[in-house]
């Protein structure tokens, strides 16, 4: 790509970042910020870590999987604009907060770069579902191309069977009941739910989006709101036999975490490409003990960084995005890029 000043941000530019803004994150954080290098044409990709959660993830690991899958959505939308991305993992120790940085490279000639051409398509009609599905299984060839998806990422992608499924979600479930009755938990949690005063314009979860509870109390769908007497939620029956995706790394260091948050969004885009609905159920890796009762290989090394819910069914309502015309590079400095609204499709894109 030739040198780039900010003056000569194009709306290609702006499409990229616009998709790559349309990543899940939890609790929709967006706990993302890029910067277009004026003098190389680079994006950075940066941290912004008072978006972080401090109780539900102290480590950052999820926010890490959450910039991860963002970058993904980069990469795609270059490649899409005949371009061959190059990224960078953790490319200056010394400075922390930049997690990645992309060279979109080449002009006029699409290389491969491992995506399917419609996944594109898919960044602006993903978001969660946690509305129930209808039980239909997955044919086996999409199984294998969602393990394909993640493997071309650095992870692993495992499909345990029922009774392996149960037992997991029982961990989710102990996890659930442990968030609710930790107070810290419980308000941050809640703080990311839409109420008078938001956390940030754009981010956070509208109460529309929520869904309800599983009657038959199979899946444990994360109640933000953190209510103490589950009685008072909205119930409705959900799917008998749940599909659970377990993303799996083999170390657990930053770079992985953003690998697995690549892996995460290629899966999910591909699931979206097929047709699948997804909700992430996240509550048992945020508890030690518990998340390592989750590897499917106790005291080897695997790490689970995600349970992926899959199925057919209804579309999930999308959560907001922050505003376009929202600076997304952490103020207005030099080199940042901002969104613009007549770039980027109109489609949901929310978690």
């Amino acid at each position: 790509m030739p040198s780039t000043t900010l003056d000569a941000v194009t709306p290609e530019t702006q499409t990229w970042v616009s998709a790559a803004a349309a990543a899940p994150s939890i609790h929709n954080t967006q706990p993302w910020a890029f910067r277009l290098d004026p003098a190389s044409g680079t994006f950075q990709v940066r941290a912004v870590p008072e978006r972080g959660l401090r109780y539900t993830d102290p480590a950052g690991r999820a926010l890490h999987l959450s910039v991860g899958a963002s970058l993904l959505n980069l990469r795609v939308a270059i490649a899409h604009g005949a371009r061959s991305p190059v990224a960078r993992l953790l490319p200056c120790p010394q400075d922390p907060g930049l997690l990645a940085v992309v060279r979109p490279a080449g002009t006029g000639v699409r290389r491969p770069t491992g995506h399917r051409a419609d996944l594109y398509e898919a960044i602006w009609r993903r978001h969660s579902s946690r509305l129930p599905f209808t039980g239909q299984p997955l044919p086996a060839y999409v199984r294998g191309e969602l393990g394909e998806a993640a493997r071309a990422e650095g992870a692993r992608l495992w499909f345990p069977d029922p009774v392996e499924t149960a037992r997991l979600l029982r961990l989710t479930a102990e996890a659930e009941r442990r968030n609710r009755a930790d107070p810290d938990r419980a308000a941050e949690s809640n703080r990311w739910v839409h109420q008078d005063l938001r956390p940030a314009p754009g981010t956070g979860l509208p109460r529309a989006v929520l869904g309800p509870q599983d009657a038959c109390e199979r899946i444990p769908l994360r109640d933000f709101t953190a209510r103490r007497h589950t009685e008072e939620l909205v119930a409705r029956p959900f799917e008998a036999e749940p599909v659970v995706a377990v993303l799996i790394t083999e170390h657990d260091r930053r770079a992985d975490w953003l690998r697995a948050g690549q892996a995460l969004q290629h899966v999910w885009l591909l699931a979206t490409a097929h047709g699948l609905r997804a909700s992430l159920l996240h509550q048992g890796l945020e508890w030690p003990d518990l998340r390592r009762s989750l590897s499917p290989t106790p005291g080897r090394t695997s790490h689970v960084q995600m349970l992926i819910r899959l199925g057919y069914g209804p579309e999930g309502t999308a959560s907001p995005r922050r505003d376009p015309d929202t600076d997304l590079g952490r103020g207005r400095g030099r080199g940042a890029v901002r969104t613009n609204p007549s770039t980027a499709p109109k489609k949901g894109t929310g978690r």
